[in-house]
């Protein structure tokens, strides 16, 4: 484990590493068939944490992230896109190796996702992995959905960072889920299982944890905030001039950054909600995961 204690850091990121290998499809689901040609198949550095790191580190905030990776081909694809970019990466190696998935990408940038989590679900590195990060000074915890990072969530509470999580694509019942939606102050959700049930478990979520905000992500219908005491409001998802969407791999990841970005800056709801929608919206422009993270200058112009 590369480890170096950091004073100031802004969002200390736990989980969530991985690698995304990338095949464009014409259409999804795919028609049934021996084989399809399809143009070259990508590998490149993906998952949610990756993308929360990547991404705020990109808007200038001071970023550490912490995971488990495996010595592999995957795992110094990860070292060497983190060491290109400076962002502090502190890992321990697990023999199961490095998480990974297949993604399938249509001509309208739709992704459909086959994950390999990889790790047993009893894993549970040393929590000297954060908590050194979190002694040193650290704002904001975002913890991915590994079952050992809620751990990480209770000690940062305990800490009196402010935290937040992301559910993606939970269907309000799923167990594995509710650990983190009950211990996180900020919980992003996708608004896709999410059909016909969506204010029940908005609700749930507000009532029976800490949670300040939720967040249901949902593409190009927009996003929703719900404000513990403070209402509810959409905003409208955003298409920019001369960007159009590619590759939906990584938008929610962006929105989630810049969202925290805007939020530790001192915005409220619905600012921070607006400038996620337009990170995202950015995310889709580029084909691929995690290639094209917006900076905060063109955040802020784009934002007008």
């Amino acid at each position: 484990m590369g480890h170096t204690d950091a004073v100031g850091t802004d969002v200390l990121v736990v989980g969530g590493a991985g690698v995304d290998t990338i095949v464009r499809v014409a259409a999804l689901p795919v028609p049934l068939a021996d084989s399809h040609v399809v143009p070259p198949i990508e590998l490149m550095v993906g998952h949610t944490g990756s993308g929360v790191a990547l991404g705020c580190h990109r808007l200038g905030l001071a970023v550490r992230f912490v995971d488990v990776i495996g010595d592999d081909h995957e795992g110094r694809l990860l070292l060497d896109r983190f060491t290109a970019e400076g962002l502090p990466f502190d890992h321990v190696v697990h023999a199961s190796g490095t998480r990974r998935a297949v993604n399938l990408v249509d001509e309208a940038g739709t992704r459909m996702s086959f994950y390999d989590p990889r790790h047993p679900d009893d894993l549970a590195p040393d929590p000297a992995l954060w908590r050194g990060i979190l002694a040193g000074g650290t704002r904001h915890v975002h913890a991915s959905i590994m079952p050992w990072t809620v751990r990480a969530l209770e000690d940062a509470a305990a800490a009196g960072a402010t935290t937040s999580t992301d559910l993606h694509d939970w269907d309000g019942h799923n167990p594995h889920h509710v650990p983190f939606a009950r211990a996180a102050d900020i919980v992003f959700v996708s608004g896709s299982r999410l059909q016909g049930m969506e204010d029940a478990v908005v609700a749930d979520v507000l009532d029976r944890g800490r949670a300040r905000l939720v967040v249901v992500m949902d593409g190009a219908r927009g996003s929703r905030v719900t404000v513990r005491d403070g209402g509810a409001f959409a905003v409208r998802a955003v298409e920019l001039d001369d960007r159009p969407v590619v590759d939906s791999n990584g938008a929610g990841d962006a929105y989630v950054s810049a969202f925290l970005q805007a939020w530790l800056a001192g915005a409220d709801a619905r600012e921070a909600a607006r400038a996620g929608s337009v990170a995202g919206a950015w995310a889709c422009g580029t084909a691929g995961t995690h290639t094209s993270l917006i900076d905060r200058d063109e955040l802020a112009r784009q934002l007008g």
